[in-house]
C-alpha cells in the first residue's frame, strides 16, 4: 500500500526467486510447508498503521473493563469449561479486512481470538522474505522489537520461569496440523516440545509425557488445542481431558478462546467493527440478507460460515441454538496489493501478548493473508497465485 515500495518489489520479483524462497522455507525444519505462502509481503504505510492501531485500541478498551469476565461468563459452554482460569488472556489476535469505505481503504474487524496464532512462524517468515526479496531495511514486521528481542519476549512469556522440559505445546496430532511449522519454530526458539493430547498420562492431578524414553512431569501447558476440533474427534483415546483439574499453569488458558471471540464482537462499539448481532436478539431478520454473513460463534478458520444467507438458512437454526449464531454485515474488500496481473485482497492479523502486570495487551507482531477469492481461505483461492499466508512490513514513524 506504499506505491513506491510496491513498484520496486514487483520489478525485482521473479518466479525463480519465489521457488528458491519456498525451497528455503521447506528446508528450515526439514518439512514441506502444507499451506500456500504468498509471493509477496504487504507494505503498510503510516496512515493505515495508525488506523489499525486505533481499531485495536478500541477493542482493547472493552477487553480491559473490570467487568469483562462477568459479562462473558455465558460465552463458555459449561461442558467445555476448564478449571483454574487465568485473570487475563496471554494472547490476543485481531483480524482486520482491508475494506472499501467510499473508495478508500479502512480496517474492519472480521474475527477476534483470545488464542495463540503463528507467533513463532511469523518471525521466521518475515526474515526469509527479507533474505530473498527487496524489503526496505527501515520497514519492520514486529512492533518496537527486533527479532532477537521478540524471540526473547515470546520465550519468557511462554515459559514463565518453568523448565522447557516441563513445558509442552499441547495439540491434537501436532505434526499432522497445517501449523506444524509454527510448532517447530516455537520449539527452536523456546525448547518447548509439541505433544499430542492423547500421549499425556494423568496420575491424580499430575500430568506426564514421554521424551527420549523418559517420563517427565508437565508443569506448564502452551495450549494450541481448539475445542471445535477436539469435540469432533470421538475417536481420540485420551487419559487426560482438558476440562479436568490438574496441577499445571497455562500459557493461554482454554477458556479465553470463548471469552474473546465472535461472542464478544456485538458488545463492542467502534467504527471498525461491522454491524453484528446474535440471532437470538432479532425480533425480525433483515430484509437484505444478501448483505450479511451467518457465522457460528464457536467455529474456527471459517468452518460453518454461510456467506450467501437465505431465509431457509435462518429457519434451519434451532431455536435453542440461535444464541450461538451471529449475523454480521458484509464488508466490501478493497483489493490493495498490486500483483503483476491485478490487485489482491488482504486481511491483517494484529498479534498481541499480555504481559503479567501490564494494564493492556502489547502489540508485538502480525500476519497477513492474501486472497483473490470471495473470502479469505484456501478453498476460495485454489489454483491462484499471489495469495496465501504472508506478513506485513510497516513503515513506522
Amino acid at each position: 500500500m506504499i506505491p513506491s515500495v510496491r513498484q520496486a518489489y514487483n520489478q525485482q520479483f521473479s518466479e525463480e526467486k519465489y521457488r528458491r524462497f519456498i525451497g528455503d522455507l521447506n528446508r528450515i525444519f526439514h518439512r514441506e510447508i502444507t499451506f500456500r505462502v504468498a509471493e509477496t509481503p504487504v507494505f503498510v504505510g503510516k496512515d493505515f498503521e495508525a488506523q489499525l492501531r486505533k481499531a485495536g485500541d478500541d477493542i482493547i478498551d472493552f477487553l480491559v473493563r473490570p467487568d469483562f469476565k462477568t459479562i462473558t461468563e455465558k460465552a463458555i459452554p459449561e461442558k467445555l469449561r476448564v478449571p483454574n482460569e487465568t485473570d487475563r488472556s496471554l494472547f490476543l489476535a485481531l483480524d482486520f479486512g482491508v475494506v472499501d469505505i467510499n473508495g478508500k481503504p479502512e480496517p474492519r474487524l472480521i474475527e477476534m481470538q483470545g488464542f495463540p496464532s503463528l507467533f513463532g512462524w511469523q518471525d521466521v517468515l518475515s526474515a526469509k522474505y527479507r533474505e530473498h526479496f527487496a524489503v526496505p531495511a527501515k520497514m519492520q514486521s514486529h512492533f518496537g522489537l527486533n527479532s532477537a528481542d521478540y524471540r526473547a519476549l515470546l520465550k519468557q512469556l511462554l515459559l514463565d520461569n518453568h523448565d522447557p522440559n516441563e513445558t509442552i505445546l499441547l495439540e491434537i496430532d501436532p505434526m499432522k496440523q497445517n501449523t506444524a511449522v509454527d510448532f517447530l519454530a516455537t520449539q527452536a526458539m523456546t525448547g518447548i516440545t509439541p505433544v499430542h493430547i492423547g500421549d499425556l498420562v494423568r496420575k491424580g492431578k499430575k500430568l506426564f509425557y514421554t521424551r527420549e524414553g523418559k517420563s517427565i512431569e508437565v508443569k506448564r501447558i502452551y495450549n494450541r488445542v481448539i475445542f471445535d476440533e477436539l469435540v469432533k474427534r470421538p475417536d481420540l483415546i485420551m487419559d487426560f481431558n482438558l476440562t479436568e483439574d490438574v496441577d499445571v499453569s497455562w500459557a493461554g488458558h482454554p477458556n479465553w478462546f470463548f471469552r474473546i471471540s465472535k461472542y464478544t464482537m456485538p458488545m463492542i462499539q467502534s467504527r471498525y467493527i461491522p454491524e453484528c448481532k446474535f440471532l437470538s436478539d432479532f425480533t425480525q431478520y433483515p430484509a437484505d440478507l444478501e448483505n450479511y454473513v451467518l457465522k457460528p460463534l464457536f467455529s474456527f478458520s471459517g468452518t460453518g460460515v454461510i456467506f450467501h444467507v437465505t431465509p431457509d438458512d435462518l429457519k434451519n437454526v434451532r431455536e435453542e441454538d440461535r444464541s450461538n449464531f451471529m449475523l454480521q454485515r458484509k464488508v466490501q474488500y478493497l483489493p490493495v496489493v498490486e500483483a503483476p496481473d491485478g490487485h489482491v485482497k488482504v486481511e491483517i492479523r494484529l498479534l498481541y501478548l499480555w504481559e503479567p502486570g501490564a494494564p493492556r495487551p502489547r502489540l508485538v507482531t502480525n500476519l497477513a493473508r492474501l486472497s483473490r477469492g470471495e473470502m479469505i481461505g484456501v478453498k476460495y483461492n485454489k489454483d491462484k497465485t499471489w495469495v496465501g499466508g504472508s506478513v506485513c512490513f510497516f513503515e513506522g514513524s
